[in-house]
């Protein structure tokens, strides 16, 4: 039976006695609700499907599809529905049951119409302080965004022009400066490019987190990504002297995510392993295929990782601080962007270092045929 009223004012109630269907309809009705009964899960779940209403009223014991069966499947289709359970066999088992199955409150038969309609009024309480928060949300994240094109446009800009300034100024007026006033423009463009990476990686991060930065529906060709990163370290080549080996098989299947994200993550780590890296020492890469995963492996010689400073190596802006690290300049967000592109392609990555004597970077992805296949398998390149 359908009555009209408020769309967001709606209470289904599913039970197969038709006495408790007719009670719950008439004290809510008098209470101001819209009631929409069914004797059955089959035709309530289909109604909810339909309309989406706020709350839910059903009863455990049922022929069919029993109460918990009705939760399970709702839950799938709106998590935010408001679910009352009512049964005639209250136990505290019973109740718990309910509520780990996604249940927001329990009321036993026989039950007065006082007690309903207060469990009801908490439910649509629960379901509009739900929906506000949502709509808070939803602000938040557009004042977030908006925030960001601030920063990319008003702060990076004339950031970049400063040190473009600075750029032309040493190139053209060299020999015409004082040996002091050259080595603090150097200075100043040094702090300049710290800056700029900070605004860059922070913007990185918030394309990540507002779900813009991996298109995991694209695919990449990991050696022609490696292949690039190491031409541009040929053209600006580190002072460590530091050499740049990849093995990456010709036959290697395109892996998840698109060419963008994929040249970050392998970049970063790239850096990182020539920027820790000792003079004279080597980075190498590897890759292979392990299952449905390609495994990708960045090794360094460099200075290693303590073992204190493992757990906090994916923090925002934490930096290893060690007598050989502290003057490297960084911004303590690179891994952080790496672990988030990963788990936005479905990957894990993983680290193996020993101080003193190095560090692996160990990346699993999903190949792109099979990217809704991911085994998290572990495996290492020969």
């Amino acid at each position: 039976m359908q009555t009209k009223g408020a769309p967001d004012q709606l209470v289904v109630v599913i039970d197969d006695d038709e006495v408790m269907r007719l009670s719950c309809q008439q004290i809510l009705q008098k209470a101001g609700y819209k009631v929409e009964t069914f004797g059955n899960g089959h035709a309530g779940i289909k109604r909810i499907q339909e309309a989406k209403p706020p709350l839910l009223i059903v009863d455990i014991k049922m022929p069919e599809l029993d109460g918990f069966e009705v939760i399970n499947i709702v839950r799938k289709i709106d998590t935010d529905l408001v679910i009352v359970v009512i049964t005639g066999y209250a136990t505290i088992e019973t109740a718990v049951d309910a509520m780990k199955a996604g249940a927001y409150d329990f009321l036993p038969k026989p039950f007065t119409p006082n007690e309903l309609r207060m469990i009801i009024d908490r439910g649509f309480e629960r379901w509009r302080l739900t929906k506000e928060a949502q709509r808070l949300r939803r602000e938040k994240e557009e004042v977030e965004r908006k925030f960001v094109t601030l920063v990319s446009h008003q702060l990076k800009s004339p950031l970049v022009a400063i040190k473009q300034y600075l750029d032309v100024m040493l190139f053209t007026s060299k020999d015409q400066l004082p040996e002091k006033a050259a080595d603090w423009v150097r200075r100043c463009q040094v702090r300049l490019g710290e800056m700029l990476t900070i605004i860059q990686d922070w913007l990185a991060l918030s394309r990540i987190d507002s779900g813009s930065l991996c298109d995991r529906a694209s695919s990449a060709e990991l050696g022609k990504v490696v292949e690039n990163i190491i031409g541009e370290y040929q053209q600006v080549p580190s002072g460590l002297n530091v050499t740049i080996k990849a093995s990456i098989p010709s036959d290697l299947p395109p892996i998840c995510g698109d060419p963008v994200s994929i040249s970050m993550l392998v970049g970063n780590l790239v850096s990182n392993a020539v920027k820790y890296n000792r003079a004279g020492g080597s980075v190498s890469l590897k890759a292979c295929r392990v299952g449905n995963l390609v495994t990708i492996e960045v090794s360094d010689t460099g200075t290693g990782i303590p073992p204190g400073a493992m757990q906090h190596l994916f923090e925002e802006f934490y930096r290893v601080k060690t007598e050989a690290t502290q003057n490297i300049p960084g911004t303590g967000l690179g891994l952080v962007i790496c672990k988030r592109i990963v788990h936005e392609l479905n990957g894990t990555i993983d680290v193996r270092s020993k101080e003193g004597e190095g560090t692996t970077f160990i990346i699993h992805l999903p190949i792109a045929e099979n990217k809704k296949e991911v085994e998290a398998k572990s495996g290492e390149c020969k």
